[in-house]
């Protein structure tokens, strides 16, 4: 198992503000891709997390009437499923009882089961809707959109905006890609879109060209492509080099600049995407957090930095209201209360998914990730 310690994120402001005083230290576990075709994701998120981690032990937050130092433990699970519980395991092991991630829904579901036997509360961005339906799950939290969300509102955006009629829809064959692309496909056919081909891949796969000349012969108007920037960026170049022109469409998976960099298209993408969320540049909590997040990592953010750093402040301020860091009295307050973040508001219904997250709709101009309408 590949364990990532990253000292820095035992952040010094912190430490210096607290002095000498008796201090608990409050380790909050973190697993995403770090390493792999998904780094970049993955790196995002660890990024949103450390900077909220940074900022909290800066303003020094007491609990049960002790300052309390905030450690962010970085776990890397390379978006594979084996990984990821082995990861959860021994974050369990070391009775970590809060943990922000995973990203991928994948890795999620397996993992998912050890933190709840561990009594940990989990905070994902995991988008496929079974996680919250497995039995034995009020400890986990989900901070951002569904694939019901997610692939149902590009559906609606094609057949509206775009004026789709066909459509050719392609998976990874993950929980995430199939789950997305399931539901695309049934909001599509609910709108009276056409489903001209139906084909699938896998998160590791490199050349597209027999399920793309399959595509080509079936002459959609769009192709809705399930997973991640991974493939959907060198998928969207090949598709080009066969002279396929209909727009890419997906989820959160590629609703980001690696699409356009793997891509290695010079001219317009033609791609579209849907992320969870408001649009964080038209808020001035979102406008903050651009700033600091690119003057303390010197880049822009990707899809979920924002989520995980509101999971953090979640965290933090449920730890806070109850001047505690029981898990079960955690878990409780983030049920019943709600948190204005900076990527939506945070409340919760019975299966702890979002009462209401904003789906916004993005296209490419360049590399450059742009939104264009909230649905």
């Amino acid at each position: 198992m590949k364990k990532i310690s990253l000292k820095w994120l035992v952040l010094a402001a912190g430490l210096v503000a607290l002095g000498a005083q008796a201090q608990e230290r409050v380790r909050i576990g973190f697993m995403s891709p770090i390493t792999g075709l998904q780094a970049g994701y993955g790196t995002d998120n660890r990024d949103g997390a450390a900077l909220a981690i940074k900022e909290l032990n800066a303003k020094g937050v007491k609990i049960g009437g002790k300052p309390v130092i905030f450690e962010l433990d970085v776990n890397d699970d390379v978006a594979d499923p084996r990984q990821g519980v082995q990861v959860a395991q021994a974050l369990v092991d070391k009775k970590v009882r809060f943990v922000l991630g995973p990203y991928n829904s994948g890795v999620t579901m397996p993992a998912s089961r050890v933190f709840s036997d561990g009594g940990v509360i989990v905070l994902t961005v995991a988008s496929n809707p079974r996680i919250t339906q497995q039995p034995n799950q009020s400890n986990l939290f989900r901070i951002g959109a569904t694939d019901n969300q997610l692939g149902a509102k590009m559906a609606v955006y094609a057949a509206q905006d775009l004026k789709v009629k066909t459509v050719a829809v392609i998976d990874d064959r993950t929980a995430y890609g199939q789950g997305v692309a399931q539901e695309f496909t049934a909001q599509a056919t609910k709108l009276g879109l056409k489903v001209v081909a139906k084909e699938f891949t896998n998160d590791k796969a490199t050349d597209f060209s027999s399920i793309l000349t399959a595509v080509k012969a079936a002459k959609p108007d769009a192709v809705f492509y399930g997973g991640y920037s991974a493939q959907g960026g060198p998928m969207l170049r090949q598709m080009r080099g066969l002279g396929i022109t209909a727009p890419l469409l997906g989820g959160d998976g590629i609703c980001s600049t690696e699409t356009a960099t793997l891509s290695q298209i010079t001219t317009e993408l033609n791609a579209y995407c849907t992320q969870g969320g408001a649009l964080i540049d038209r808020s001035d909590k979102g406008k903050k957090f651009l700033e600091k997040y690119k003057a303390e990592f010197k880049r822009d953010p990707l899809t979920y930095a924002a989520a995980f750093y509101d999971g953090a402040y979640l965290l933090a301020g449920a730890m806070e209201a109850t001047q505690s860091t029981d898990p079960k009295k955690v878990g409780e307050h983030l049920a019943k209360s709600s948190y204005a973040g900076v990527a939506g508001e945070y409340a919760y219904d019975d299966k702890h998914d979002l009462k209401s997250s904003a789906v916004t709709v993005f296209t490419f101009k360049g590399k450059d990730v742009v939104p264009l309408k909230s649905l």
